[in-house]
């Protein structure tokens, strides 16, 4: 699995955090990191962290590319 987030659509709600703090963190006051190739059994946290965003900022890919879609 892959995810990009637009650091530009990002507002630093932080909800992507508190549903998957292994692959989401907040530095500083709002600077969001992330992990790009989580594992693939951090996928449901991560559908969910995407799906709660709500600027729909993040995208999950699959690594081999067959399969493209933003989950939020």
């Amino acid at each position: 699995m892959r995810i990009a987030v637009d650091l530009n659509r990002c507002q630093g709600y932080a909800q992507c955090v508190y549903l998957a703090h292994e692959v989401f963190r907040l530095t500083g006051q709002e600077a969001l990191t992330y992990e790009p190739n989580p594992d693939d059994e951090r996928r449901l946290q991560v559908e969910r962290a995407a799906a709660a965003c709500p600027v729909q900022a993040i995208v999950i890919d699959r690594v081999n590319g067959a399969e493209r879609g933003a989950a939020s």
